[in-house]
C-alpha cells in the first residue's frame, strides 16, 4: 500500500540547500550559493514521499556471515528527474530491478555518480548518520563535473533518513558493524549523443557491512604505480563519478600480481603522492625539533575531498591548536596539507624519521601501510604492534567513537 508522507516538513533555516560549487583553483569544495527555483517541480520534496513496504522482508543474514556490498536491505530510495519537469515525487519501494532502456546514457557515456556514508547504531540504540551533509555537498559538485542535475542535498537527507528508519533493523547490533548507504545518479535518456542527459535518477540503497578489519588491523602493502596515471589537472581525480573506479581497476590488477594489496598512486615525474586505492593519502614524518609532522597532499584538483580525509584534519588541527586534545596523540603535532614525493618518503624511510603511512576512507576509516614497492624495492614503514602507528591509532579510536555515539559531536546526525 502506497502512502504519502505529508507530514514532513523542513524549517525555514534547514530548507537551504546544500550545494557546492564547483571546485576553485586550488580544488577545494565551496559551499555556492543557493540556486535553487521555488517551484515545486525543480526540487525535491520530501513532503511528497510515498512508501511502499515490501510484502516479502527478508530475514538479516548472520552478521559474521556479511561481505562488504554483497548483502541489501529490504527497500530502495528513488527519485527520477527529468530536463522539463525537474525533480519527481521520492519514493521508497522494495529493493529490486531497475528498469531502463538500452539506450540510457549510463551505458555509453558514464554519467554515473556515487556517494558511501554509514549509519551506526549506539549502545542505547539510537541510530544516526555521519556528516551527511559533506557527501550531499560533494555529491551535487560529481553531478555539475559531468553535466547532472543538482538537489536539495537537506532535503535529500530527510529522505534518506527515512529509508534508514524504515530497514534500521538490519544494522547488526554488534560493535563495528554499521549500515553502508550507497546514494547514486545516473543519466536515463534513451538516447545516443554526448550531451547532458534529459534523464536522470536518483537512488539510494543501503547493505549492512562489518569491521573492516574484524581481526584487528592488518597493515596493507602498496604498489607505487608509475605505469597509470589515475588523474590529471583539469579532469576527474577530484570528483566520485563511476568513471573514475573503472579506470583503476586494471591498476589495482596489476599490483595484487606483483604482490601487493593496492596501488599507491603517483603523479608526474617527481612521483607525487596523490591517493592510496580509493582512499586519501597520509604520511607521518618525525621533524629534528621533535615535532611530528602529519601530511596529506592538498587537494589541487586531482585529489577527492574525502569525508574522512576532512575529519582526521578537522580533529588533528583542533588538537594541534589546544581546542579540543585528541587522548594519547602527541602534543608536538603539525598538520601539513603540502605536496610529498615518494623520494621526500623513502629518504625518511632510509633516515629514521618516518613515523608511519596510512589511508583513509568511509569503508576502513583509517588504512595502515606497512611496505611500498616503488621502483624495484621495497620501503618498509613502521607499524605498532596492534599494525597501526602513534598518530593514526588515538585519531582512529576518537574518530570511530564519535561516528558510533560513545563521544557526542556535531558530526553525528540523528536518525532514529
Amino acid at each position: 500500500m502506497s502512502t504519502t508522507l505529508r507530514s514532513m516538513h523542513l524549517s525555514s533555516s534547514r530548507s537551504r540547500a546544500l550545494r557546492a560549487g564547483p571546485s576553485c583553483a586550488s580544488g577545494v569544495l565551496r559551499l555556492a550559493s543557493a540556486r535553487y527555483s521555488s517551484s515545486a517541480a525543480q526540487s525535491i520534496q520530501p513532503s511528497k514521499l510515498e512508501v511502499t513496504r515490501t510484502q516479502h522482508p527478508k530475514q538479516p543474514p548472520p552478521p559474521s556471515s556479511l561481505v562488504f556490498g554483497h548483502t541489501f536491505t529490504d527497500h530502495i530510495l528513488t527519485v527520477p528527474w527529468n530536463a522539463s519537469e525537474g525533480w519527481g515525487a521520492p519514493k521508497i519501494q522494495p529493493y529490486g530491478p531497475l528498469s531502463f532502456e538500452p539506450s540510457a546514457t549510463v551505458f555509453h557515456y558514464a554519467h554515473c555518480l556515487f556517494e558511501g556514508l554509514k549509519a551506526y547504531r549506539d549502545p542505547s540504540g539510537k541510530v544516526t548518520l555521519f556528516r551527511p551533509d559533506m557527501n550531499m555537498k560533494r555529491m551535487n559538485t560529481s553531478a555539475e563535473r559531468v553535466a547532472m542535475p543538482t538537489f536539495n542535498g537537506e532535503a535529500m537527507v530527510e529522505l534518506m533518513k527515512e529509508l534508514i528508519r524504515l530497514d534500521k533493523h538490519w544494522i547488526p547490533d554488534q560493535p563495528g558493524y554499521s549500515l553502508y548507504i550507497r546514494p547514486t545518479m545516473i543519466g536515463t535518456q534513451p538516447a545516443l549523443g554526448i550531451a547532458p542527459p534529459k534523464e536522470a535518477l536518483l537512488f539510494v540503497i543501503c547493505s549492512p557491512v562489518g569491521p573492516y578489519y574484524p581481526q584487528g588491523f592488518k597493515p596493507v602493502a602498496l604498489y607505487g604505480t608509475t605505469e597509470y596515471t589515475r588523474a590529471s589537472p583539469g579532469g576527474i581525480g577530484a570528483y566520485k563519478l563511476g568513471a573514475n573506479y573503472a579506470a583503476g581497476v586494471a591498476a589495482q590488477k596489476a599490483a595484487a600480481q606483483k604482490g601487493y594489496v593496492q596501488n599507491l598512486w603517483l603523479h608526474g615525474p617527481e612521483h607525487h603522492i596523490t591517493e592510496v586505492g580509493t582512499m586519501n593519502a597520509f604520511v607521518v614524518f618525525k621533524r629534528s625539533d621533535g615535532s611530528v609532522e602529519l601530511v596529506t597532499p592538498p587537494l589541487d584538483g586531482i585529489i577527492l575531498p574525502g569525508v574522512t580525509r576532512d575529519s582526521v584534519l578537522a580533529l588533528a588541527r583542533e588538537h594541534a591548536a589546544g581546542k579540543s586534545r585528541v587522548p594519547d596523540l602527541t602534543e608536538k603535532l603539525v598538520v601539513s596539507e603540502r605536496p610529498v614525493t615518494m623520494q621526500e618518503v623513502k629518504a625518511a624511510a632510509q633516515d629514521g624519521s618516518l613515523v608511519e603511512f596510512f589511508g583513509t576512507g568511509t569503508a576502513a576509516v583509517i588504512s595502515p601501510v606497512d611496505r611500498i614497492g616503488y621502483l624495484g624495492e621495497d620501503l618498509h614503514i613502521p607499524t605498532g604492534p596492534d599494525g597501526m602507528g602513534p598518530v593514526s591509532r588515538p585519531l582512529w579510536k576518537l574518530l570511530t567513537a564519535i561516528q558510533t555515539g560513545a563521544v557526542p559531536h556535531p558530526w553525528s546526525v540523528v536518525v532514529a
